[in-house]
């Protein structure tokens, strides 16, 4: 398959997870092998930060980055929706220190990317690809991957809670499959953590409209969730953005069980340390077809309008 980039650069803001501020974000084309890279805009100007295992500094509320000098949070719901629909090459501008929360899902992010609009580029497209089978266990949770033509994921989790208890979802992960079955997942947690993180002057954005929150004995949103199994989509979400933190394209099929951000990185890390033994880069042929936006999911979450930049026409 060729590279991919976006068409148009488009522009949105939202609420920050972490200070509760608004924060604006632009996504912009990039050319052939630059893979995803954040600027990130301050009153002191721009600096630039790409994904790396090692450049994740903190896995507590959300995925992290930084390089001793410049940090963004929250990355791994836009790292979701970019890989998820297939996007190689893209610039991610973001001034507030974080990206935003949107509704808690990665639905907007596939929104923009859509109006944004997809084109092929030049060169083909680079992914790692699983030679042998790893398996990397901590406190009874792990990841498990095998070599696979492909982004299989098979996953499982468990929470004492009587509305999640036991979920598990498989699935090929396609563009399609992606939008349509896991980007409108929401992050979730529970009341006495909202209240606690709050307190302590935490995830000062996180709220009713940004999360799934359960108290005791069942969901506190007067929406509801938007799935029966919403728990198992989101963290199958969250593992497609954890792993574009590679760089490339990352090829297996992965079964994991009650894994977060910590095990996602740490088994990132030990991938990267053995990459010798356990990956091999591959430039996919390229194929005879053009490529196609994906169809964004039905429900839009509500956030601010995606405006055109550059003369560009607006965005619906």
């Amino acid at each position: 398959m060729q590279q991919t980039t976006i068409k148009n650069s488009v522009r949105s803001m939202g609420i920050g997870l972490h200070s509760g501020k608004q924060v604006e974000l632009v996504l912009r084309p990039a050319p052939e092998d630059t893979g995803i890279l954040f600027a990130l805009r301050s009153g002191s100007g721009t600096s630039f930060l790409s994904p790396k295992p090692r450049l994740v500094v903190d896995t507590g509320l959300a995925t992290s980055l930084g390089n001793g000098h410049d940090h963004i949070a929250t990355v791994e719901h836009l790292l979701a929706a970019v890989r998820g629909l297939g996007v190689d090459n893209i610039r991610v501008e973001v001034q507030g220190g974080e990206l935003p929360i949107m509704d808690g899902s990665a639905a907007s992010f596939v929104y923009l990317l859509n109006q944004a609009g997809l084109r092929r580029q030049n060169k083909a497209r680079k992914v790692l690809a699983l030679k042998k089978p790893i398996s990397f266990e901590r406190d009874g949770k792990f990841v498990k991957a095998t070599p696979h033509d492909g982004f299989f994921l098979d996953y499982t989790i468990q929470f004492t809670h009587p509305l999640i208890g036991r979920q598990k979802l498989a699935m090929e992960v396609t563009p399609d499959a992606f939008a349509g079955e896991l980007a409108k997942a929401r992050t979730f947690g529970f009341l006495r953590e909202v209240e606690y993180l709050h307190a302590n002057g935490l995830a000062l954005g996180g709220n009713l409209d940004n999360a799934v929150v359960l108290d005791e004995f069942g969901v506190l949103n007067s929406d509801g969730l938007r799935y029966p199994d919403e728990f198992v989509r989101h963290k199958m979400l969250d593992f497609v953005g954890d792993m574009a933190v590679l760089g490339l394209p990352f090829l297996g099929r992965f079964e994991v069980f009650a894994s977060g951000h910590a095990l996602n990185n740490a088994f990132l890390r030990y991938v990267e340390d053995n990459a010798a033994e356990y990956l091999e880069e591959r430039t996919l042929p390229l194929p005879e077809t053009s490529v196609q936006p994906v169809a964004a999911p039905a429900a839009q979450p509500a956030m601010q309008p995606a405006r055109a930049l550059h003369g560009q026409p607006a965005l619906a």
